[in-house]
């Protein structure tokens, strides 16, 4: 049995979400499990064709899917993209953001230009996202997949801290805004991630709007090794 099946494709009908990066990584296996579920999924991204060959796929499945071009660490490319979802849905009753952006150097040779395009892209666009909602949109709940716990460099601690704080104190705000916090970064193979996509899918059920402020750490299978399983398939078959 696929990982996908069995399950409810009514749990969120009706239901118009935003997955950011949701082309790629967990935004991808995020996505495809929400439009699974029933809702309608926006993919927001930098490529349209990558987009708008998942959004097909996400069809092709049955689901409801478009794709936009957007940079959502530019207010105004946001900004826009919302527009054109409430011109198309009418309403947007969630959005999941990747905030999950990871160093390609260890943090001793980290450069200034990385650091900053890691605060950009992973806690000044939560920051800003969670601002708009509050000014334009109340009611939107917005869920945060934050830096990965395996990623151990020093510059994952600060924007953990940070999201963590922004997180816990949005309930002041009456923001419902939540984090989940993968173990590793994605594997790219629906079943291992599925874990990840189960937990976004939960806290975007309308049955659990009270749910706000949490910060869930989400185990996850090790990631499969697809080298190894060919070479053992070769060996076996030689």
């Amino acid at each position: 049995m696929s990982y996908s099946e069995g399950v409810d494709t009514q749990r969120l009908a009706g239901q118009v979400i935003a997955v950011t990066s949701g082309d790629q990584g967990y935004g991808r296996a995020v996505s495809s499990a929400l439009a699974r579920a029933g809702a309608s999924v926006v993919l927001i991204g930098s490529n349209p064709e990558t987009l708008s060959a998942h959004a097909s796929q996400i069809e092709h499945a049955g689901g409801t899917a478009i794709p936009l071009k957007a940079d959502v660490g530019v207010t105004l490319d946001w900004l826009s993209a919302q527009s054109r979802m409430l011109e198309i849905f009418g309403v947007l009753h969630g959005i999941v953001h990747l905030a999950d952006k990871r160093a390609h150097a260890n943090f001793t040779m980290l450069s200034e230009n990385e650091w900053m395009d890691l605060f950009n892209c992973n806690v000044k666009s939560s920051v800003m996202i969670a601002q708009i909602i509050q000014r334009r949109l109340p009611g939107t709940w917005l869920t945060l997949v934050g830096p990965h716990l395996d990623e151990l460099g020093l510059q994952a601690y600060p924007q953990r801290g940070a999201l963590r704080g922004l997180v816990e104190r949005a309930e002041a705000e009456e923001l419902r805004l939540n984090m989940v916090l993968p173990s590793r970064a994605s594997s790219n193979e629906g079943r291992a991630d599925a874990p990840l996509s189960e937990a976004v899918l939960t806290l975007a059920l309308p049955e659990l709007h009270h749910l706000r402020g949490n910060v869930i750490e989400v185990p996850l299978p090790p990631a499969p090794k697809y080298r190894d399983q060919i070479r053992e398939n070769l060996l076996r078959s030689s």
